[in-house]
């Protein structure tokens, strides 16, 4: 793992403001961490936390999730946190199969909601002073 912690953020439009609350409710934390995510997804993210540092790629369906996965096959991402929306259809649901695929080959963390999230983060950048 690098010096600080690489984390890959994503959600699909229906997940984007439960994405953003979620990370404002771990600003503190996050900010500690390399963060990178797809365009609208990371728009979403420094809107409502202006104070993490996003480096946002291009949107999903227009390569955004091919980009992360080439990281994480890189090894330039140490966790992918995808909040996913199960109930609606995707027309670049391949892609999304494709960056699941990724990332369970590659053993790397991987949270599909805010439970599963809250336990990544939690466990690979435990509090500070702690």
């Amino acid at each position: 793992m690098a010096d600080r912690l690489r984390i890959a953020l994503i959600a699909h439009d229906a997940k984007k403001d439960e994405m953003a609350n979620w990370a404002h409710a771990h600003e503190a934390r996050l900010a500690r961490c390399e963060l990178v995510a797809t365009g609208n997804t990371g728009l979403q993210l420094t809107r409502r936390c202006p104070s993490l540092k996003v480096e946002r790629l291009l949107s999903g369906p227009l390569g955004g999730d091919q980009q992360i996965g080439a990281r994480i096959v890189e090894s330039k991402v140490d966790a992918l946190i995808f909040f996913i929306d199960p109930l609606s259809a995707h027309p670049h649901d391949v892609d999304v199969k494709a960056l699941v695929r990724v990332a369970v080959l590659t053993n790397i963390a991987f949270a599909l909601n805010s439970h599963t999230a809250d336990c990544v983060l939690f466990n690979l950048l435990p509090e500070k002073n702690a």
